[in-house]
């Protein structure tokens, strides 16, 4: 069997839809969100995302419900740092991120981040840096995959390839990263990765974001706008994960439900992988057309799994073997 079959297999197991009646009032199109990107960008697809509430302000739900944007313990960005890099078959740098409890969610927040809930996980890689152009860019050859929109004409990933790669759904980042022997993380194992455990609101701490942590409220359209990858170092997460907070949006591997957590309330979570079924698949971190609100490390947002957008990317993670 060729690499192309055998990952359509593979994928076969992980994207089972669920049934699509209701599927429009389930989803939402990102156009009608106060920060999505322009209406008027070609795009391959059908773009269907599910809509959250407004405030008064066109920000999602006030922002003054978020946690107090202050780092009272002047905590750094490298506090839980290990030092246990791994580098995966494909290249790519990974971080240890070790077993144990965490903090989920948060009451202060979205109605679908609530409640703030224990969750237990065994410990685990993540990748370093997004997925770049020039590393998917031998995924496509190698399966002779359709590569993402803008992507075919070998420019984006020859002079661009140290820029995350974008434009691609669900079941191209999990395709990938089946292929290179990872999988997408899981949606609490990605935000233990960005938040670590001592609940702090972006991956550097509670203090807002500036433009040396991340790459945020620009216009679609505009000059530069994904930075490279490692340029954004004072950003870096706990566990020295970077751009964990906006630059692109970031598939994760689990289906999206709004009440998820509240199955959590009574009991830890252990290694939660979402619900069993669904419509749209949960995307984490905010994106450079993002407000500091949805740069939040408990921010989610969601999407047909079959849509491509060019503020959205993604990073892989694996099991650690032999790890507490």
């Amino acid at each position: 069997m060729d690499a192309r079959r055998l990952l359509a297999v593979s994928l076969a197991g992980f994207c089972v839809l669920s049934p699509m009646s209701g599927f429009t009032s389930a989803t939402e199109s990102r156009t009608t969100k106060p920060e999505s990107v322009s209406p008027t960008l070609p795009k391959p697809g059908p773009s269907s995302i599910a809509a959250k509430s407004l405030g008064p302000n066109g920000e999602d739900r006030a922002s003054d419900k978020s946690k107090p944007l202050t780092n009272a313990t002047g905590q750094t960005a490298h506090a839980e740092s290990n030092g246990r890099d791994h580098i995966g078959k494909d290249g790519a740098p990974m971080v240890l991120v070790p077993g144990g409890d965490f903090i989920m969610g948060s009451d202060k927040g979205d109605e679908d981040e609530a409640p703030a809930h224990r969750v237990r996980l065994h410990a685990f890689y993540i990748d370093k840096f997004e997925v770049t152009n020039g590393r998917f860019a031998k995924y496509v050859e190698a399966i002779q995959s359709e590569p993402p929109w803008g992507f075919s004409d070998k420019e984006t990933p020859v002079i661009h390839a140290d820029r995350p790669v974008r434009w691609v759904n669900w079941m191209d980042a999990m395709g990938y990263c089946l292929w290179v022997g990872k999988r997408l993380p899981t949606e609490a194992e990605w935000e233990k990765a960005a938040r670590g455990t001592d609940e702090r609101v972006y991956p550097w701490g509670n203090d807002p974001p500036t433009p040396v942590h991340a790459v945020y409220g620009l216009k679609e359209g505009g000059g530069e706008t994904v930075s490279v990858i490692g340029d954004h170092h004072m950003g870096q997460s706990p566990y020295g994960a970077q751009d964990l907070a906006g630059n692109l949006y970031e598939w994760v591997m689990d289906w999206y439900a709004e009440d998820f957590y509240s199955g959590f309330i009574n009991s830890p979570a252990i290694n939660p992988r979402g619900p069993a079924e669904g419509t749209v698949k949960v995307q984490r971190g905010g994106s450079y057309v993002n407000t500091p609100y949805r740069l939040r490390s408990s921010f989610r947002t969601k999407a047909d799994p079959t849509e491509q957008d060019p503020n959205v990317g993604f990073r892989c993670a694996q099991d650690a073997q032999n790890q507490p």
